[in-house]
């Protein structure tokens, strides 16, 4: 009988999906934190409007790098989530990509955050959602 992938795997796909961002863009990263957990907290999903956890993949949590200044004081870590419960369902109801493919798809989204970009930005470049 199979199981799930669990956190820990896909931990793994993140760090791989991580290493395999071009050196030139993974350099802006810098201590950025990827995390991965079950799901979103009930907080998080109600800060952005979200009715059921299934419904966020992954988000950035952090200041985008188009916002920070020299001056600011020194801030709190960026994290990249991942929910693992929403991403397997994703990747259950698409049933046409790989699981590692998803996992980078949602990674280098939130990263894409994380260097300024907005989800119209990202869009224009990737229509995952077709």
């Amino acid at each position: 009988m199979s199981t799930a992938p669990s956190i820990a795997d896909l931990e793994r796909l993140a760090e791989a999906a991580f290493l395999g961002i071009p050196d030139h863009i993974r350099r802006h990263c810098g201590s950025i934190i990827v995390r991965v957990e079950e799901e979103a907290d009930d907080e998080t999903l109600a800060d952005m409007g979200i009715e059921h956890p299934y419904d966020l993949t992954g988000l950035y949590d952090g200041i985008p790098l188009t916002e920070k200044s020299v001056s600011d004081p020194v801030p709190r870590a960026d994290v990249v989530w991942l929910y693992r419960r929403a991403i397997l369902w994703e990747w259950i109801e698409r049933g046409d990509v790989t699981l590692e493919a998803l996992v980078t798809h949602v990674l280098v989204h939130e990263v894409a955050h994380h260097l300024g970009w907005s989800d119209d930005d990202i869009a224009a470049i990737d229509r995952w959602w077709e």
